[in-house]
């Protein structure tokens, strides 16, 4: 009887979920659409890209520059909304406290917020004579219109994805073993790092990936706040644009197919990672 039931089980989800042949190639055929052929454009576009002439532009000091900016920024910001996104998440799931739902709403907000709109916000308030700004200054600290502007704004766009990544893994956890581990005399910290965040590694591994990935890309809430002067502040993306506007379309290609690529291999070596953590984990 076990037997026949579980048979009727496994006919009733497959008739559910349709089979791996149709589930795969919708998969694939979204992909395409939507990834692949994209970037094969891209790449196959006839713009006058020559070898010598992407490896011109790949050297290029002002393109370097960069991508040191936009990269460096871009880790810096993913490694502060991770710790940041996982104390948000945490006060979010573990206390009850007014105005939580309110609190738990903002942090949606730079999803829904165009960025070009956050861009002009954050430079206002870090500039000189903004309210932040005018703070900083008296410290020898400028934000606005250097590295760390870059950094603030990426760090604006990226939380959101650390804090929606790691909340639904800690509302998950389950407290009996928090407890035990206290009643085996564990403190806190103890606690803390040997039973809950060896579970959170992964989704935190995720969320910083996720952060990255969009801090990488990002042009409209940095365009204003970094200021854009060459071998400086200017982001990769920016630089694209502007070998667009000077009709450069064979620069901008290759700056941009440079840039997939190292993006590309950052990605895949933190996914890498996020699976030799969850093989171990297990």
């Amino acid at each position: 009887m076990m037997a026949v039931a579980n048979k009727q089980n496994n006919r009733a989800a497959r008739r559910v979920l349709p089979g791996f042949g149709m589930g795969m190639g919708f998969t694939v055929f979204y992909m395409s659409l939507v990834v692949l052929v994209p970037l094969s454009a891209l790449l196959l576009n006839k713009t006058g890209l020559t070898w010598d002439k992407f490896w011109s532009v790949a050297t290029d000091p002002r393109v370097l520059a960069s991508y040191r900016i936009s990269l460096g920024t871009a880790a810096i910001a993913a490694g502060v909304n991770t710790v940041l996104g996982l104390l948000l998440a945490w006060v979010l799931v573990r206390y009850d406290f007014p105005g939580k739902r309110l609190w738990d709403a903002l942090i949606d907000l730079p999803f829904a917020l165009p960025t070009a709109v956050a861009g002009v916000a954050l430079t206002a308030i870090y500039s000189a004579n903004g309210w932040i700004g005018s703070l900083l200054a008296p410290l020898g600290i400028k934000a606005a219109f250097t590295p760390l502007g870059i950094t603030i704004a990426l760090m604006f766009i990226g939380i959101p994805f650390v804090v929606r990544t790691v909340q639904p893994v800690l509302q998950d956890a389950e407290r009996d073993v928090e407890e035990a581990a206290a009643t085996l005399g564990a403190g806190r910290w103890r606690t803390f790092r040997a039973v809950i965040l060896p579970t959170l590694v992964p989704s935190l591994l995720t969320g910083f990936a996720l952060a990255f990935a969009r801090g990488i890309g990002e042009y409209g809430s940095v365009v204003f706040i970094s200021g854009n002067m060459p071998m400086k502040t200017e982001i990769a993306p920016l630089l694209i644009m502007s070998k667009l506007e000077q009709f450069d379309y064979a620069g901008a290609t290759a700056v941009a197919l440079l840039l997939l690529l190292i993006s590309f291999l950052l990605l895949l070596g933190i996914n890498i990672l996020q699976h030799w953590v969850r093989k171990t984990a297990r």
